[in-house]
């Protein structure tokens, strides 16, 4: 398992495919500006500048809308996680 440092997150996105009335995939259809995702690990949060330590806003299990080609993707074992900043989460989905 990651644990992220910071105010960084791991974040499992959904895939979604977008298909006509008959059936085909389309390729390249998907321009959204945001994606949605699943919150797996979250970061100890961030430090200001007198050393408080700023709580991150999301916690695990939540599900975000995640602005589209944020973050590194990395291998977790078997499993294709995210690596973003809490700054590039845009909303909690409820």
């Amino acid at each position: 398992m990651l644990k992220p440092l910071g105010d960084r997150v791991v974040v499992t996105f959904e895939e979604t495919e977008e298909k006509t009335v008959g059936g085909f995939v389309l390729a390249g259809a998907n321009h959204d500006a945001t994606q949605t995702a699943t919150v797996v690990a979250v970061g100890d949060g961030i430090r200001t500048l007198t050393g408080d330590l700023v709580a991150p806003s999301v916690a695990v299990g939540d599900t975000v809308l995640v602005e589209r080609g944020a973050g590194i993707e990395v291998k977790d074992g078997e499993d294709k996680v995210s690596i973003i900043r809490e700054s590039d989460i845009v909303a909690i989905v409820k």
